[in-house]
């Protein structure tokens, strides 16, 4: 990924640095997302609340009590992560060209292209402008709700074909070739960067806001629910990290955590 980044000029802005690459589960044969990019350096929300009406009058009954919602703060030694890379593993391994949409794309090529589409698609989530998911423009000059789009699969396609047409060194994508089971047999195993309270991972979190502000004039009467939010941890280290072998269906622990782990 740091090559990648150093070779298509559209990623150049990314530090890689500020970006975690960690693994979960994903068996080869079930529904799911490949790998999927994850913002952490959103700041909180505005304070907000849940309600209720009554069903007939329209009458607010009853609401929860204001809370935001905040970002887990992610630290490796002394830098903080802004955006986390998640790779399903044996899914991601196992993708092929010719069972996805991409094929149309890349007439003729390798299954092992379809990875690399995967690796250059969660890098351009990252947006350049603003702490968040890239947001796409519409043809009316005006942003999509979805963050994903025709043209942003294509703008992938041209990053990818863009950075093979940079002769990068082969070693540093060979590994794409290779099925889960190939990779398995050349070296002994697969392992990924997890976390210790695996197969959770940092995640958006709400917080009760103290003090309460305030109610507005028309929940004059309301019952208030205490905010029903389940404890979460929400800083993380290099000690909440550990390695994974990852196998056909499942994943073991290798290494505990702290200093010891690998790189």
């Amino acid at each position: 990924m740091q090559d990648v980044v150093s070779r298509v000029p559209t990623l150049s802005f990314i530090d890689m640095s500020k970006v975690l690459v960690f693994a979960r589960g994903g068996r080869t044969h079930a529904e799911g997302a490949y790998a999927t990019c994850h913002c952490i350096c959103l700041p909180a929300s505005e304070p907000g609340y849940y309600f209720w009406r009554d069903r007939k009058s329209g009458k607010l009954t009853r609401r929860s009590e204001w809370f935001v919602t905040k970002s887990p703060q992610v630290t490796v030694g002394s830098q903080p992560i802004d955006y986390m890379v998640s790779f399903t593993l044996p899914r991601f391994c196992d993708q092929q060209l010719s069972r996805t949409k991409k094929q149309i794309h890349y007439a003729g090529g390798p299954n092992w292209i379809a990875k690399l589409d995967t690796i250059v698609h969660e890098l351009y989530h990252i947006d350049p402008e603003r702490p968040g998911i890239r947001r796409m423009e519409k043809e009316d000059g005006t942003y999509s709700a979805n963050c994903h789009g025709q043209r942003f699969f294509e703008d992938v396609v041209g990053m990818v074909k863009q950075y093979l047409d940079s002769k990068p060194d082969p070693q540093a994508y060979d590994f794409l070739q290779y099925s889960f089971a190939e990779l398995t047999a050349r070296h002994g195993g697969v392992v990924g960067t997890a976390f210790t309270s695996f197969p959770s991972y940092p995640q958006r979190y709400s917080e009760v806001v103290n003090p309460q502000p305030p109610s507005p004039a028309e929940m004059a009467g309301c019952r208030v629910e205490p905010l029903k939010a389940p404890k979460v941890i929400t800083q993380f280290t290099e000690d909440d990290l550990v390695i994974r072998e990852f196998l056909p269906k499942g994943s073991r622990a290798l290494v505990r955590r702290g200093k010891s782990r690998a790189a």
